[in-house]
């Protein structure tokens, strides 16, 4: 109950909305599902809210369970008092525990401990205690079989032990932790040159811990990691060690000399390197929750990016040497023809390369070209834009992002899926049908190799991946699935399925022919009752039996919708015929409150179902901007300073946005030409994908920089 009250006021959120997402949660159900589906339990949380609101709650109980072991470890050393009980109670993070647990921590052997065993506990004891001479005190524990050979080993083993002491202390490590983390500074030299000059910024750099950006803190990390950096974390040592003596010193005097001496060795050996370390960390992890977080908020508009519906598409994914390699899809992604071209240097087979791109254009009734933005992307951009000078079928083209498409050619799942191409060829055809279905096309590929995000390869895997998969979930989940020809690989992402249940219901499929009715899932082996009602709300049915087998409406809701289309005079058949544009202003007439307590709903869910009825199958992308499909281009050359141009976002990082503008290169827009509004980050504002226009405020053609504006377009729209 502690953890529902903690995450009630993290959160923000009626007490017991928390507590039914914590209930939900500790019995099994997915995040989609909850969302989706258990709205009026939770107050119509979203997913993203619910993802963090499940971190969060597995890190409490992680936590619990933690301080219980430390608990368990000290009673056991029958060492456990009212205080320590108090202190482990307090801990709010991993860290904290960890300070209360180091005193009653197995340590290998230390100089304390060393000093311990030849019985100078004692000793130390006495000079912390600060009343009496400590030397003559000292004289007492001299014992040559002990190894203590004189009045000043005795003091020093001591002073070792009370440096320990000091430097076990959690009260004071705390302290500590935060004043550098609020005062200290990073320091950083270059060492060695990567010969690239990625790290000159940071040949002689430091700033306040409290002013550095996340971005920073990563990039020093991996110029360290490549030993062309040296880090390191300054804080004022006669401050710390001030701080430390005053938790111990209590008069003046021989003993308050020797405290302070064993706290300066203590800090300076043994608590400084610590908690430099562990500020060292904060900042890491700090950085990498941001990169992650950046990440995620990249990747879902990515993933939703529309479809292009319909058309008949062919793939180009550019090469030099190698040629360009050439596929041709049906409008479903079914491969009709492959071929490769030499339209650029060093082959310049430009004429030949023409007439194969004609012939299959007009042989398959080619709508639109998808084009790899890689290597010899710009000069294949070209000459399609020429080719289409000279056709009478109205083509157009598109750039697409090609990351990861050579990371999916050769992976498993592309030979499973193309083992009669090559896996050049493989990535032609990826790069046709991320035009068509981005969602079901990306998702094949390693998120960490889409393209989006910052030092995502410097993350912990496991943390990245983990919450990579749940934005590929609730993307997946939130356009929902097509049951009768989705691949297994897509099937693993819909709620409640796993990799072997999604190979169960395509083998299922295969056996028995097309599912007509999502309740025909019941017989999937190794498919229960419990993933049924997880993923059934999500898998989507066309031309089936039941019309409502093709919208979000979960089963376990069905007869609450035929009900609540009866009370306003429609049937199912009303549904199929799109007979229900009257249906939201019969509603409010009557009365929502009063339909959703006689259809047994919750307000939420009712208009949920109203809105799938209305339009069953429909796709949630459809109502997002378009991908722009041109028939001519713009080179660098072509641009210049105070130029107004139109483009889609492509990365969002942490100090601004790269826009795709139509050239070879992405310009980029500052987060400080973004608007003229404070903004916490870039992401406030920009999303990838967004459509933007902005105006040239700086232009290096040599080193291929665009500068971009976006406020300072607004503000001279504004004047004029």
């Amino acid at each position: 109950m502690e953890i529902v009250k903690q995450l009630t006021e993290e959160f923000k959120l009626r007490p017991d909305h928390a507590e039914n997402v914590v209930k939900l949660l500790d019995e099994g159900n997915t995040i989609p599902f909850i969302a989706r589906y258990r709205k009026e339990m939770t107050g119509a949380i979203d997913d993203q809210l619910l993802r963090q609101f499940a971190d969060r709650y597995e890190y409490l109980k992680n936590l619990e369970k933690r301080k219980e072991e430390v608990a368990a470890a000290i009673t056991e050393q029958g060492k456990m008092t009212d205080e320590i009980t108090a202190a482990i109670a307090a801990c709010t993070t991993m860290t904290e525990i960890e300070d209360v647990y180091r005193p009653y921590k197995q340590k290998k052997k230390t100089r304390a401990s060393v000093a311990i065993a030849k019985g100078l506990q004692p000793l130390a004891d006495f000079i912390l205690a600060q009343q009496g001479d400590p030397w003559a005190e000292a004289e007492k524990y001299i014992n040559a079989e002990s190894g203590v050979e004189s009045a000043q080993q005795a003091i020093d083993g001591a002073k070792d032990i009370i440096a320990e002491i000091v430097s076990d202390n959690a009260e004071l490590r705390k302290k500590l932790r935060a004043l550098m983390e609020n005062h200290g500074e990073i320091q950083v030299k270059l060492v060695k040159d990567d010969g690239k000059g990625t790290y000159d910024m940071y040949a002689d750099y430091s700033e306040l811990i409290p002013e550095i950006k996340n971005h920073r803190i990563l990039a020093i990390n991996r110029g360290e990691k490549e030993e062309c950096l040296r880090v390191k974390v300054a804080f004022d040592g006669d401050v710390a060690k001030r701080v430390c003596s005053a938790k111990y010193v209590k008069t003046k005097g021989a003993c308050a000399d020797l405290i302070k001496e064993a706290v300066s060795d203590g800090y300076d050996r043994l608590i400084q390197p610590s908690v430099e370390r562990e500020v060292r960390s904060i900042l890491t992890d700090r950085a990498s929750e941001q990169a992650i977080r950046m990440f995620e908020v990249n990747l879902r508009p990515l993933l939703l990016q529309p479809p292009v519906k319909g058309k008949v598409t062919l793939g180009l994914d550019p090469g030099y040497r190698t040629g360009c390699k050439v596929a041709v899809v049906d409008d479903t992604g079914k491969v009709l023809a492959t071929s490769v071209i030499y339209p650029v240097p060093p082959h310049n087979k430009i004429e030949e390369s023409k007439k194969i791109i004609k012939d299959l254009i007009a042989k398959h009734k080619v709508d639109v070209i998808s084009i790899g933005n890689g290597t010899a992307g710009k000069e294949t951009e070209i000459f399609v834009a020429d080719l289409l000078k000279e056709i009478d079928r109205n083509v157009s083209y598109a750039v697409v992002n090609e990351a990861g498409a050579s990371v999916y050619s050769a992976s498993p799942l592309a030979v499973e899926e193309f083992p009669d191409y090559d896996l050049t060829l493989r990535s032609a055809i990826s790069i046709a049908r991320r035009l068509q279905d981005p969602l079901a096309e990306l998702i094949k590929i390693d998120p960490k190799s889409i393209g989006v995000g910052q030092y995502q390869h410097d993350m912990d895997k496991k943390r990245l991946d983990a919450v990579l998969d749940g934005v590929l979930e609730d993307c997946v989940n939130s356009v929902g699935v097509d049951l009768n020809t989705a691949s297994a690989y897509l099937l693993r992402y819909v709620a409640g399925l796993n990799a072997g249940v999604a190979k169960s219901v395509v083998t299922y499929r295969e056996q028995n022919g097309k599912f007509t009715e999502r309740k025909q899932l019941l017989n999937v082996p190794k498919l229960g009752a419990k993933a049924y009602e997880q993923c059934a709300g999500f898998l989507r049915i066309v031309g089936g039996k039941n019309i409502f087998d093709n919208t979000a409406v979960h089963p376990e809701s069905y007869k609450k919708a035929e009900k609540l289309l009866k009370l306003f005079g429609y049937t199912a058949e009303d549904v199929k015929a799109d007979n229900l544009k009257e249906l939201p202003a019969k509603i409010k007439a009557y009365g929502e409150d009063k339909a959703a307590e006689y259809c047994e709903l919750d307000k939420a869910t009712m208009n949920d179902i109203v809105t799938e009825l209305m339009k069953p199958g429909r796709d949630i992308r459809d109502s997002l901007p378009a991908p722009i499909l041109r028939k001519d281009i713009m080179s660098i050359e072509d641009l210049s300073v105070g130029m107004v141009v139109e483009g889609s976002v492509r990365n969002v990082i942490d100090f601004g946005a790269f826009i795709d503008i139509g050239v070879h290169q992405d310009g980029l827009v500052h987060v400080s030409e973004i608007t003229d509004r404070y903004i916490k980050h870039p992401s406030d504002v920009l999303k990838v994908g967004q459509k933007v226009k902005a105006v040239i405020i700086n232009l290096d053609i040599k080193k291929q920089r665009i500068g971009l504006s976006i406020k300072q377009l607004n503000k001279s729209q504004a004047k004029s």
